[in-house]
């Protein structure tokens, strides 16, 4: 301690190769738990071993020639994801799923005592909020009575109960959810979803939504499988209104398989089997969120990993630092090693003088880098707006990296040390 502190300039250089290695050591793991936190949560989210069916709604404008009025006649007709793609999908997959989950989204306004904001009314049945691991603080799910009859019944989420029910039970009061009354029975659990995660999955705020049954939607708000006067003078119009032509009766259908192994397959009959329903038409797109994510994530840890082995090497950089630090030291102090041989130190006592210190510098920049790593991640959360986790083992492993460095680069300077001759040593000027 007292070479180290007689020589603090040069102990503060000898550490800084490892005060920088270590803090970019944890400041990397720091992103990189970060972004596979994220990617767990999304993939949470999104639900595990689900493959999900949206449709493809084609957006036409005015036609400009008759050839393009020619092959939009000969398009092959479908009627789009509906119940009956549902039913068909739990028939013939039978046991190599959990659940098949349809959903309708209906955009609407929640009234109450003079109260109103905006909103969304969500057909699902029951197994969306098994998929979707939901559970309920107050009330319970929908009956079958419920399901099959269309109640006028809803489920309603934790932001909606705050603002419309604040000092009372909300089960089995009324809610008006645009023209109808619904029933509330059940209340959704909160759950924290952010800004990132609603815009890069392209998922809602399931706290602000109205959830009621799939056909309480389909007989009381919006059934697009049905025809309508305005679809027969839209289709008998020569030059269709600009805009979009959802002819789908469901927004979303939800496959939850038993194994991860059978995700690809089921995908496979499932895409198969709606080709067949909808006439060859593909007018719907499968996806697996979940090996999306996973490819994503893969992507990450392989980019994770090379910077971490980029700031891995910072620390060998430190080391090469304190092997020539410490060679230049046993230059400078040739008289001393040869007074400690000469009054009977032994060589092991000077290979340990030597090889402690190096150890203690190397220490001592740990114990600072660690530090500045953790200050270093919180600056990149807080402006970059990363998410970084400073992990226990990753303060653990580069402060364990730390010491060994020290331990491995010092011993050729401690070797060296007690390798000079002691009569030599106190002739040397």
């Amino acid at each position: 301690m007292d070479a180290v502190l007689a020589n603090r300039l040069r102990s503060v250089l000898t550490a800084l190769g490892i005060i920088f290695g270590v803090a970019a050591v944890i400041s990397m793991l720091a992103i990189g738990n970060g972004a596979q936190q994220e990617i767990l949560d999304q993939i949470k989210l999104v639900g595990v071993n689900n493959i999900v069916i949206t449709p493809v709604v084609e957006q036409f404008e005015e036609a400009v020639s008759e050839e393009q009025q020619a092959q939009a006649e000969k398009k092959r007709f479908s009627s789009g994801l509906t119940l009956l793609d549902v039913r068909s999908m739990e028939k013939l997959l039978g046991d190599q799923i959990k659940f098949v989950s349809p959903e309708i989204v209906v955009d609407t306004y929640v009234l109450r005592e003079g109260l109103r904001r905006s909103a969304k009314v969500v057909g699902v049945e029951n197994s969306y909020f098994d998929i979707s691991q939901f559970g309920l603080t107050e009330g319970s799910y929908f009956n079958s009575f419920q399901l099959e009859k269309g109640e006028a019944v809803c489920i309603i989420g934790s932001a909606i109960r705050a603002k419309f029910f604040p000092q009372e039970d909300p089960i089995g009061k009324l809610i008006k959810v645009g023209p109808h009354w619904l029933k509330v029975q059940g209340v959704l659990e909160e759950r924290f979803i952010s800004e990132k995660s609603i815009e890069s999955l392209g998922i809602r705020d399931y706290n602000l939504d109205i959830y009621a049954p799939v056909n309480t939607v389909l007989l009381r708000y919006k059934n697009r499988a049905l025809i309508t006067q305005a679809n027969i003078q839209n289709a008998n119009s020569n030059n269709p209104q600009q805009g979009s032509n959802n002819y789908h009766q469901l927004d979303r259908i939800t496959i939850q398989v038993n194994d991860s192994e059978h995700l690809n397959p089921v995908a496979d009959v499932t895409s198969r089997l709606l080709e067949r329903r909808h006439n060859e038409s593909i007018d719907y797109a499968v996806s697996i969120p979940e090996l999306l994510l996973k490819q994503q994530q893969r992507t990450r840890d392989i980019f994770n990993l090379v910077l971490g082995a980029i700031a891995g090497i910072s620390l060998v950089v430190g080391g090469i630092g304190i092997m020539n630090i410490m060679l230049a030291s046993v230059l400078e102090r040739i008289k001393e090693i040869g007074l400690r041989l000469a009054i009977g130190a032994k060589k092991a006592d000077i290979i340990w003088q030597f090889l402690l210190e190096a150890v203690m510098i190397s220490i001592s920049g740990g114990v600072l880098g660690v530090i500045l790593g953790i200050i270093l991640a919180t600056v990149v959360s807080s402006f970059a707006e990363i998410p970084t986790i400073v992990s226990v083992s990753s303060v653990i492993l580069s402060f364990g990296v730390a010491a060994s460095v020290g331990l491995v680069f010092g011993i050729a300077p401690a070797r060296r040390a007690a390798s000079q001759n002691p009569i030599s040593s106190l002739r040397y000027e």
